[in-house]
């Protein structure tokens, strides 16, 4: 798969509410936040753990993603994300950018903006 094909996959697979990393994360994908303080974490078992851990954090009341944008290796993904923090019962809406990396049909990088 190129990357376009890749990108389109993985947007419809997210809207849809399902996880794309079994399918595209590459083995030694990275993934990066914009938080301060939070480490990269590498490869796809932690990167799988990682949005797990996510997910039984927050209670997703909507999840809206626009695009891809594609350009060469890359896409982009506009996500806005209405949750409630399990822990402290505060809702936030959240605006993300994930620019993903892709190199022979797997991602090998994400990295968020927000």
């Amino acid at each position: 798969m190129d990357t376009r094909e890749v990108a389109q996959a993985v947007t419809v697979m997210l809207r849809e509410g399902k996880d794309a990393g079994a399918a595209f994360w590459h083995e030694e994908v990275s993934s990066i936040e914009a938080m301060g303080g939070s480490p990269a974490v590498h490869g796809k078992e932690a990167v799988t753990a990682k949005g797990a851990t996510w997910s039984a954090a927050h209670e997703v009341h909507g999840f809206v993603v626009e695009g891809p944008y594609v350009n060469d290796d890359q896409f982009a993904l506009h996500m806005e994300i209405d949750i409630t923090v399990r822990d402290t019962g505060q809702r936030i809406q959240m605006k993300e950018v994930g620019l993903y990396t892709v190199h022979n049909g797997k991602v090998v990088e994400e990295r968020f903006f927000y």
